[in-house]
């Protein structure tokens, strides 16, 4: 395959990634992007190129994947999920249980990046 060819077939990929700027945003997107992490590992990951967020316990990968893409108008390389389970902690005196959390770590193309603190 020549050079050109694969150039070719890279920017049709991603043309086909990213949604056009004119084009409607499906609103059920917004139910996969709960909100953003803003922590100090988050900020320290942000320099790799990655940002965080909180994600349904049910999203997948290819779901949150989708939504960034389509929410945030960048490229996605990869997507790493961890589950939090819910400590069980005491409220004055009483016994509680924190909820679960999922969280997504989204990595970026190189050169993109997104603005957490503007919202969406």
């Amino acid at each position: 395959m020549s050079p050109q060819e694969k150039t070719a077939r890279a920017k049709a990929k991603k043309a086909k990634a990213v949604p056009k700027a004119g084009g409607a945003i499906d609103p059920a997107l917004y139910d996969f992007v709960l909100a953003p992490l803003i922590t100090e590992k988050a900020t320290l990951a942000a320099e790799h190129n990655q940002v965080m967020f909180r994600v349904p316990l049910k999203a997948t990968k290819p779901e949150i994947k989708k939504a960034i893409e389509a929410l945030f108008k960048v490229s996605v390389t990869a997507v790493n999920t961890l589950i939090t389970k819910g400590k069980q902690k005491r409220f004055r005196g009483r016994l509680g249980q924190r909820s679960d959390v999922k969280k997504a770590i989204v990595t970026l193309a190189p050169g993109q990046s997104i603005d957490v603190t503007t919202g969406l």
